[in-house]
């Protein structure tokens, strides 16, 4: 049990109503909150009134359980120790545990329901349940995770069952990774989830395009694609779990960074500590909400620090410029960062080894080139990607918000693990002409890496990938909804109407993919769309269990890769490719 003389050597965590010292870190801390991390975020101990614990966590969902274009952010915490006490798990919001381990922190329950958005099947729809995060935390009993994407559960123990929906109504998710879960995993109506490096007994249900990745064996089911919809892969290629914030009795708060593995399986911290290094706080600028500006943040950057943002919207006027290779820019309760005058959110030059993770990128109401771009670096060190997600438009805004494209990734070795790209198809202002941007991401640089990348509703190519040696292990994707007419949506090759959701460039010779599911709905015309995804017909690209799926409205689809596949005539019709290399398919 942690003592409460411990909880003030830096100065940094709180008793409600109660005034510590404790030699130049004197300060005066109440109802949860630090001065150094702000009102959005709270620190919960093990001394504190459970009641009061419980009380704080309903109204925090009270408000955010509907809250999805609201302003609202906030992050959680717990110190390592026992609570009686049940979280439910709104829009915006970070429930996190703070010891160096999931178990050092264990609570009664946590969960996400989806009861909110009425539909007239009346099931419980969890589609538009996004941005929510729960990490680094034991939940002492079953779990329910009903959400889609922008969505994580990482490095988490569930003593019991995880579902991920409520009571099989619908859902289209979403991201597990370095997990134990003791009993099943029961993914239901999930329409695609990617299962990344974590342990369960037994998963159940499949609809089109479950993938379990460096998952350990024991409960990875043994029928895969065509009998079911699993993709197994036995190994994670390359992964530097996400950065976390922890607490120690000595130091006070700081960073934990994981070291990269390579041909990994199952979670790293059964018992010990995964491998990886503490930074101190004061190694990072601790950004503000209506406090910092592009400006302040560029200073500490040129200054050397790493920026971690606390919850809120950052409207940014310039670019955050990074130069210095190992930085790490972290956020906390879905951080936003926004553009304010048709500038880009984020630009590396000359830099590698970097973390941007926990952040949501907003596109602004002047046109920019991009939200983020990493520039290229000769002989790059590999650089992390992890819970970051984009959104043009849905927003509340007085004109349409609009960007060219997302993200631009000219830098070699990137890692992307877990990111939602995301052209808004309901909310404010949102239609062909409004919310417009003609690509979700680039990828330019070789030997980039993709787990569970989800991209969505652009008007042109969801995903243009250029470079060399890559992979993408499980991709989400719907094409447009609201295309007007047919003369508005066709190849630039001229010939085929509709762009193919998955480009992959023709002079790319090396690329391996697997585990994608590509959908179809036509809702304001008909347009036949030619194929889901392109790629050159070489003996290096190389695509494994694709599937297309025709959800509703117009048809059609004629091919799922190149000329490969059956054709989509009917809604509630799906085709699949099992393997695709060199014009040669199955």
């Amino acid at each position: 049990m942690f003592k409460k003389k411990y909880l003030v050597l830096l100065g940094l965590v709180a008793f409600t109503g109660l005034f510590v010292g404790c030699g130049k870190n004197n300060m005066e801390i109440k109802d949860y909150h630090t001065d150094i991390l702000g009102e959005n975020v709270y620190i919960f101990t093990p001394e504190d009134e459970q009641t009061k614990i419980q009380e704080t966590l309903d109204r925090i969902y009270s408000v955010q359980e509907t809250a999805q274009f609201e302003d609202n952010r906030y992050a959680v915490y717990f110190m390592p120790g026992t609570y009686n006490v049940s979280a439910d798990v709104g829009f915006y919001t970070q429930l996190s545990g703070l010891g160096v381990l999931p178990t050092d922190t264990k609570i009664a329950a946590a969960n996400t329901y989806a009861r909110w958005l009425s539909n007239p099947q009346n099931l419980h729809n969890a589609t538009c349940n996004f941005w929510r995060s729960i990490e680094n935390i034991e939940m002492q009993s079953d779990t329910v995770w009903a959400v889609s994407q922008a969505t994580d559960m990482r490095r988490v123990q569930v003593d019991g069952n995880l579902t991920l929906h409520d009571d099989y109504g619908w859902a289209s998710g979403g991201f597990l990774a370095d997990s134990k879960v003791t009993g099943l995993v029961d993914s239901g109506t999930q329409q695609q989830w990617l299962s990344r490096n974590n342990s369960y007994s037994s998963w159940t249900g499949q609809n089109w395009n479950i993938v379990m990745l460096g998952d350990a064996p024991l409960g990875v089911p043994d029928k895969t694609w065509p009998e079911a919809s699993y993709t197994a892969v036995s190994q994670t290629p390359i992964i530097r779990e996400k950065p976390f914030l922890v607490y120690d009795e000595k130091d006070g708060l700081g960073v934990f960074v994981p070291e990269w593995k390579e041909e990994s399986m199952s979670f790293a911290w059964e018992g010990d500590a995964p491998e990886g290094k503490v930074l101190p706080l004061n190694d990072f600028y601790v950004a503000k909400e209506n406090v910092d500006s592009a400006k302040s943040i560029n200073e500490a950057l040129t200054d050397g620090k790493n920026v971690l943002f606390t919850p809120g919207i950052y409207e940014l006027d310039e670019a955050l410029k990074v130069q210095k290779s190992g930085t790490i820019l972290l956020g906390m309760g879905l951080a936003t960062l926004r553009s304010a005058a048709g500038n880009e959110c984020v630009v590396s030059e000359n830099a590698d080894d970097l973390i941007l993770a926990g952040l949501l990128f907003d596109a602004g109401t002047a046109e920019s080139e991009n939200l983020v771009c990493l520039g290229a670096k000769e002989g790059a060190k590999p650089s992390l990607i992890a819970d970051v997600y984009f959104r043009v438009g849905g927003i509340a805004s007085d004109e349409p918000c609009k960007t060219k494209a997302c993200i631009t990734i000219d830098l070699d070795n990137v890692v992307g693990d877990n990111l939602w790209v995301w052209r808004a198809d309901h909310g404010d202002n949102v239609g062909w002409d409004l919310n417009t941007c003609e690509n979700g991401i680039i990828i330019n640089g070789d030997h980039v890496t993709m787990y569970a990348l989800m991209v969505e509703h652009f008007n042109g190519y969801q995903t243009m990938w250029n470079g060399n040696a890559g992979t993408c292990i499980m991709y989400q994707s719907e094409v447009p909804y609201d295309v007007p007419d047919r003369g508005q949506w066709i190849n630039p090759d001229g010939k085929r109407f509709g762009y193919a959701s998955f480009k992959v460039a023709e002079d790319v010779s090396s690329f391996n993919a697997a585990g994608l599911g590509i959908y179809l709905y036509n809702r304001d015309n008909t347009i036949p769309m030619y194929c889901a995804m392109e790629v050159p017909d070489v003996e290096g690209v190389h695509v494994h269990n694709a599937i297309t799926a025709y959800l509703n409205g117009f048809p059609g689809m004629k091919c799922v890769i190149n000329e490969a596949g059956d054709s989509l005539l009917s809604a509630g019709q799906t085709a699949k490719v099992l393997d695709y290399e060199n014009g040669q398919w199955r």
